[in-house]
């Protein structure tokens, strides 16, 4: 029996293997609803001289580092993460806008305010992408597709952006799906096609799978899902410890994590690359009072604290050293961070070489918190 993997903004399909046999539990409908490039769609759609135009988000700087690129910039090989310099050279028009964190925050919250009509189940990843389960729904409709649809269509009419998704009956497949038809589309993998869509996909393309493991896995053979599939348990519990089991799932297109709209936070955290690289403990320390500044202010709006703190250093030659302390009794104030956080830096002074980022994170959260982790931006 043929299947297709269904792809839409109308209703477009694409054929890719032979089927496999219906899963056996419980069927969810789940919608992984992602911003087609967030940031820099925010920009564009606000500046009007930018539409059209390769644009990235983030410092120009020698050490900025693209937060986000337009479309237009992705066609020249710019992606987030990318160095800005590496970027430039890439696309000698790219132009650079520097993030505007609170304009973004507000337009998510117009998106989540759109998720809360159709499900009280919403569980966020960032502020541009987020799982929805419909399994029931507040609008009794029964079909997910047509309320990814609707969803991304209101989104549009709120926000003026773009948004694609992805449908399936786990969060895993859903969110490979929302990839398939990207920008402004959106495709459903259902229960019949899902197995045999993972055993043709590569696995550095698993969500997931970071390159460190993408590349372990091809050094015992490990290429596509099909591959990933055919090494039982025991095999990938010892080679991949506690993510063995989860492996072994989606090879078989299994997910049963569910979606959750109270997951616990872990951490919170902010860092910071230096335009130049700092070798004095005073021009470090005083880079140390912003970082802790920001996130004390964060967990302060929040009425969420700490027990432990870390501190990161990464020299001039990308090697990175951390330092923690964690106490019995939960942080009280940001003079009580910093200090720990500068007691800390002092234990690596002198610097073996020249410091190129400072971070500070702070853990063991208590329990007014209500997400799995962030990171704070802080663009100087």
């Amino acid at each position: 029996m043929e299947f297709a993997v269904q792809t839409s903004a109308e209703n477009q399909s694409v054929e890719l293997s032979k089927a496999a046999p219906i899963s056996t539990y419980a069927i969810r409908k789940i919608i992984h609803v992602d911003m087609d490039a967030f940031y820099a769609s925010v920009e564009q759609r606000d500046n009007p001289d930018l539409r059209g135009k390769p644009v990235a988000v983030g410092g120009a700087a020698a050490r900025g580092v693209v937060a986000a690129a337009s479309y237009e910039a992705r066609k020249f090989g710019v992606h987030s993460a990318m160095p800005s310099v590496t970027a430039a050279r890439k696309c000698p028009d790219l132009i650079f806008v520097r993030p505007r964190f609170e304009v973004y925050k507000a337009v998510s919250q117009q998106i989540r305010e759109i998720f809360a009509e159709y499900t009280p189940l919403i569980e966020p990843l960032s502020l541009d992408e987020a799982y929805l389960d419909v399994t029931e729904n507040l609008k009794d409709m029964p079909i997910a597709t047509e309320i990814a649809l609707e969803i991304r269509q209101k989104i549009k009419a709120v926000t003026g952006l773009n948004a694609s998704a992805g449908i399936s009956y786990n969060k895993f497949l859903a969110k490979m799906a929302s990839d398939l038809n990207k920008p402004n589309g959106q495709a459903v993998i259902t229960p019949r096609n899902g197995p045999a869509f993972v055993e043709q996909l590569p696995v550095k393309k698993f969500h997931g799978v970071g390159p460190a493991t993408a590349e372990k896995m091809h050094r015992l053979g490990i290429h596509t899902g099909g591959d990933l599939k055919t090494k039982s348990l025991p095999f990938l519990t010892d080679h991949f410890g506690k993510s063995g089991p989860y492996f072994y799932c989606i090879a078989r297109g299994i997910d049963n994590r569910q979606v959750k709209p109270d997951r616990v936070r872990k951490s919170i955290g902010s860092e910071d690359t230096f335009a130049a690289d700092i070798s004095d403990l005073g021009a470090a320390k005083a880079e140390l009072a912003l970082l802790v500044a920001k996130i004390w202010a964060y967990c302060g709006a929040r009425n969420m604290t700490a027990k432990t703190v870390t501190v990161k250093v990464k020299y001039s030659d990308f090697q990175q050293i951390t330092r923690s302390r964690t106490q019995t009794l939960c942080f009280v104030n940001e003079a009580e961070v910093l200090g720990i956080s500068e007691s800390l830096l002092e234990t690596v002074y002198p610097f073996r070489k020249g410091v190129r980022l400072l971070g500070v994170t702070l853990s063991s959260l208590s329990e007014e918190a209500t997400e799995t982790s962030a990171q704070l931006p802080l663009f100087m």
